[in-house]
């Protein structure tokens, strides 16, 4: 089942999550949960989709970046975002550690402001201690875009969107956003 995502102004966007227990993350309410996000996530297409972008105030997300999704790009621009497939996963209740400093700038959306785009600069390496779809403990090291995309998740999870760290002058529609700037890493 797909859900409906919601769009920025929905109050669930902006508030610190509730954490999950390993009862609740195995309970069939949460599994269901996981699925349908997969399901809509997929469909959105997107790379990741937090709970609060479905109305769900937990700290759950789901992750997935299809090598089909990079095929738009060249080989220069996946290796200027150091874009690598990243396949399926859920993260519970992560805990991020920014191995450096937030100094990687590139232009980024989001399913919840749908048709917008802005320069954002993240950290290029993290660590994500988390519990997964079964309640067990993981760690993730994360670098490139695959490491923007967890930053990106967690912030949802935590009441921030990507418009509270842009570049404010780079908003754009995608339409200019592709008619002009696509192209460039900055703007003048």
């Amino acid at each position: 089942m797909r859900l409906k995502i919601v769009n920025v102004g929905e109050p669930v966007l902006r508030v610190v999550s509730q954490e999950l227990s390993r009862e609740q993350i195995l309970s069939p309410s949460i599994q269901n949960l996981i699925e349908y996000m997969r399901e809509t996530l997929r469909d959105a297409p997107g790379v990741g989709l937090a709970a609060p972008q479905v109305g769900e105030s937990f700290k759950l997300a789901v992750i997935e970046d299809k090598a089909e999704y990079q095929k738009l790009l060249t080989e220069s621009e996946l290796r200027e975002r150091d874009r690598h497939e990243v396949p399926f996963h859920v993260i519970v209740n992560p805990v991020i550690e920014l191995l450096t400093k937030p100094t990687e700038t590139f232009f980024e959306g989001c399913l919840s402001l749908p048709g917008f785009t802005a320069l954002v600069s993240r950290a290029t390496a993290v660590r994500v201690r988390c519990l997964d779809h079964q309640g067990e403990p993981r760690i993730i090291e994360a670098s490139g875009w695959y490491a923007r995309i967890l930053q990106h998740e967690i912030d949802h999870l935590n009441g921030t969107l990507y418009i509270d760290r842009m570049q404010t002058r780079s908003f754009s529609s995608l339409d200019n956003y592709t008619r002009h700037w696509k192209d460039k890493l900055r703007m003048s």
